[in-house]
């Protein structure tokens, strides 16, 4: 047996976010002093994972939620986008690199993951062709950074799931999410809009086609809100909104339906909105971004 330590390379650095550590820092700075911190602690945040220029200013607004003081655990679940995936998978990694500083996995959590026998191990390879976690690396680094070496990362990629699996996982994982030194970060864009896409939903009452993917969207914000599993899964058959971390949103649902049963209060907002661009013809498209937070009171 070798003991060499397994590391997930920051394999998207130099082209979807700055791989220099001075340059990212900066950027991540000027990003965070610009939104407000009104939900903290956040014990849950939804924030985008696209390339930093187009979704970076938006994710500010999630991670400013975060108090490094109470989180001493980082779960990440993110869609798989490039394996098909019918439950969720654990990494084989270690370490997982950043520009700013290196994040640990928490072996403990992943053994105890590990032996509830729902869960497989991704490649590492898997792990680093995914962005979907990735891109939420160097903001945590960032937002942890006064407290860096007294957290871990939990990392989940989560694939397709059936409505009984996220309920399943959400049960799982409601004891961590019950725990305030534990913070879920949820991977998600939103309506990915336009032909290359294979979604072409247009509302006319609404206007503009941005206009109909910005209310599409904020339906669909408006009823995680309500932080109701079962509306959002309606919502989603209705209208097929291209949201690609649906599934990580269906657990955390499911895992804040789970302790409201014992009665946890919580309640989630979203804080911020943005469109990649805005579409008025039917040869453009946007994907769309939001950041929100869950607080428990």
């Amino acid at each position: 047996m070798s003991n060499r330590v397994v590391c997930r390379e920051a394999s998207h650095a130099g082209s979807w976010y700055s791989a220099s550590g001075s340059q990212l820092n900066a950027q991540l700075e000027g990003w965070l002093s610009k939104a407000e911190s009104s939900t903290r602690p956040a014990r849950a945040i939804i924030a985008p994972h696209a390339g930093y220029t187009y979704c970076g200013a938006c994710a500010a607004y999630a991670y400013k939620q975060v108090d490094p003081s109470v989180t001493r655990r980082v779960f990440i679940l993110g869609p798989s986008h490039h394996v098909p995936l019918s439950r969720c998978a654990l990494s084989p990694a270690e370490i997982y690199r950043t520009p700013l500083y290196d994040l640990r996995i928490d072996q403990k959590v992943y053994a105890d993951l590990w032996k509830t026998g729902l869960f497989e191990r991704m490649s590492l390879q898997t792990d680093e062709d995914e962005h979907s976690i990735e891109m939420h690396l160097p903001y945590t680094a960032k937002a942890m950074e006064s407290h860096k070496d007294e957290f871990s990362i939990v990392p989940v990629l989560v694939g397709a799931l059936s409505e009984s699996k996220e309920q399943e996982y959400g049960k799982l994982l409601s004891k961590y999410l019950a725990d305030p030194s534990n913070l879920f970060i949820i991977s998600s864009d939103f309506c990915h809009w336009g032909q290359r896409f294979r979604y072409t939903y247009y509302d006319e009452s609404q206007g503009e086609i941005h206009r109909s993917i910005e209310h599409l969207d904020k339906m669909g914000m408006g009823i995680i809100e309500t932080l109701d599993p079962m509306s959002f899964t309606n919502y989603l058959k209705k209208y097929r909104n291209t949201i690609c971390g649906r599934h990580p949103i269906g657990v955390l649902l499911n895992a804040v339906a789970e302790l409201r049963k014992s009665g946890s209060e919580m309640n989630f907002s979203f804080l911020n909105y943005a469109q990649s661009s805005e579409c008025r013809n039917w040869q453009d498209s946007s994907v769309s971004y939001a950041a929100g937070a869950l607080i428990a009171h």
